[in-house]
This record gives structure tokens, C-alpha cells and sequence, in this order.
């Protein structure tokens, strides 16, 4: 089954939802960065989140990244999405390996530790949009959902799994968020709130086989549920030469002119996507004659 999101409203639009089946798209992610089972847990739900939180975006060039740094062996994840959930990322050390947590579940928590979540929205004004807190978990789902509520001042839940196999591959991976919107009336959140308690964890429904449209129904099917967009979710680098030659150049001419003189050469490897880009001592100089005429 391909990734993809739905976006949904309930209770005649005084609630939205999305959820989304990632599997393939952290199954990417772990060949690519080789990750340990709690680090493909910890980047498939951020992952998963921020291809969520993409589809939230109006604009086409609209970007949004999810930060997450922490003092657990981890140290850091970050992922970043477009508007049409093209999403990537990578964890700072990727194959670190913890003891399972008491109830045998991965220990997301303990690998990330103590720390802050930084989201900032890139959506064409002067400046990005950026908003932070302190961790409340590390889990990740528990620290988006005081994200929204503390930055964004909108009432959320968010849910978000990844089932790790036993040869290390993902074996389901997927997640939701549900809004209150501003005109919600107190009857239907003291009915959601009651509902919200009694649904399965997000892993029990993946481990089900839950599909998005069963996620939703599951939690919003007493709300009149009505799904409005089915979106696709890959994992896909944006990353070129070009922009790694824009990189360099961001370096500054004294960095760049060192480089030249000491190295004569440069390989710099993608963080998202591991891909190696070689560049010659001709290449560095035009790069250098680009920075003086910029």
C-alpha cells in the first residue's frame, strides 16, 4: 500500500483531522541512514508529523521543519516537508541503541532525553515563522500536542507509531492529529475528550492493520466524519549540486578561498539523503568568482 494522508473535517467542521499511513516513507529512511530500531521509531514519527503538518500548508513553496534537540544519545532529529508532503530527515546518531522500556516497548523517550522541539514554518513572508518549547516526553505525539496548544493556541491530539520488525525493517508506521477549531462548542469537546480516552493506542491500530480512513473512523466516527483529500507522502530529497554549490558559497570567500588553497577539492555528502557531490579545484574557483559578484 502507498503512503498517503487524508484531510478530514467532523462535527460540521468544528473539528479537523489527518491522518496517514507511513510505512514505506520511514522504511526509506531507515536504508538510507541505517538506523537502529529506537532511532527508526524516533525519525517515523517525526517523519510522519511533519508530512502531516505539511499538508496543513496553503501555499505550493510553503516548507515546514521539525526540530527536536535533546541531551538523550540521540542528540538531535530533524525532519522537513513541502506542501505536498514530500518529507525527509535524519537523526544526528543514527544507530544508537537503548533498553527496552519496562513495558517492552522502545524507549523513544530515554533516546532523546531532555530538551526543546523547534517548529519553523517557511511560507514566503520576510522572515520564517518559529516557535519552540521544552520537551514534555521526548515521545514526540505528547510534545506536538503542547506544541500546538502552548504556540499555536489550538486544542490538538496527536497520535503518531512506528513498528519496528523483528530483521530491524519497518513493519507499520502512521499517525493522526485532530483539531478543535475556534467556533468547536463545549458539548462536542467534552465528547471528544471522552472518546479520545477509550480509542486503542496508535500502535494497537497499526499492529490491526488500520488504514487512515479506519484511524478516523475509529475516533471521529460519531462526529459525522468526511474525509476531503487523499495526499500522497514520500521521502524525497530536494538536494542538487547546484544547491550544495549555493552552500559553499554561503560559506563566505575567506572559507571558501582556504578550501581552494588547502584542499583543492571539496566532497560534501547530503545529510537527508546520504548522496555524495564532488567538487574540483575549477568548480571551487568559479564558486569563489559567484561569491564576489553576489
Amino acid at each position: 500500500m502507498e503512503d498517503y494522508i487524508l484531510r478530514a473535517t467532523a462535527a460540521d467542521g468544528r473539528i479537523r483531522a489527518f491522518a496517514a499511513t507511513s510505512r514505506n516513507t520511514v522504511q526509506k529512511a531507515r536504508e538510507i541512514h541505517n538506523t537502529s530500531p529506537v532511532v527508526s521509531a524516533a525519525l517515523g514519527r517525526l517523519l510522519t508529523a511533519a508530512a502531516i503538518m505539511g499538508a496543513m500548508l496553503k501555499s505550493p513553496k510553503d516548507l515546514i521543519t521539525i526540530q527536536i534537540t535533546g541531551d538523550g544519545p540521540i542528540s538531535g532529529i530533524i525532519a522537513t516537508s513541502d506542501s505536498s508532503s514530500n518529507v525527509k530527515g535524519y537523526a544526528v546518531n543514527p544507530d544508537i541503541e537503548m533498553p527496552l522500556r519496562a513495558d517492552g516497548k522502545l524507549n523513544v523517550g530515554g533516546a532523546i532525553g531532555s530538551g526543546n522541539l523547534r517548529i519553523i514554518k517557511d511560507i514566503g513572508l520576510k522572515e520564517p515563522y518559529s516557535g519552540s518549547i521544552g520537551l514534555v516526553s521526548g515521545e514526540i505525539a505528547e510534545d506536538l500536542t503542547y506544541y500546538f496548544a502552548k504556540s499555536e493556541q489550538v486544542p490538538s491530539s496527536v497520535g503518531l507509531g512506528v513498528l519496528v520488525d523483528t530483521d530491524t525493517s519497518i513493519k507499520q508506521a502512521g499517525g493522526f492529529i485532530i483539531q478543535l477549531m475556534p467556533d468547536v462548542d463545549d458539548e462536542t469537546v467534552d465528547r471528544l475528550e471522552k472518546k479520545l480516552l477509550t480509542i486503542p493506542y496508535i500502535t494497537d491500530m497499526l499492529n490491526s492493520g488500520f488504514t487512515p480512513e479506519m484511524m478516523l473512523n475509529e475516533i471521529l466516527g460519531d462526529f459525522g466524519v468526511e474525509i476531503l483529500d487523499k495526499l500522497p507522502m514520500d521521502y524525497r530529497c530536494s538536494c542538487s549540486k547546484e544547491r550544495v554549490g549555493q552552500a559553499l558559497i554561503s560559506l563566505g570567500k575567506k572559507e571558501l578561498s582556504k578550501i581552494i588553497e588547502e584542499d583543492k577539492k571539496a566532497e560534501v555528502t547530503c545529510h537527508f539523503c546520504n548522496k555524495v557531490y564532488n567538487f574540483t579545484e575549477d568548480e571551487l574557483k568559479q564558486l569563489l568568482i559567484e561569491s564576489c559578484s553576489g
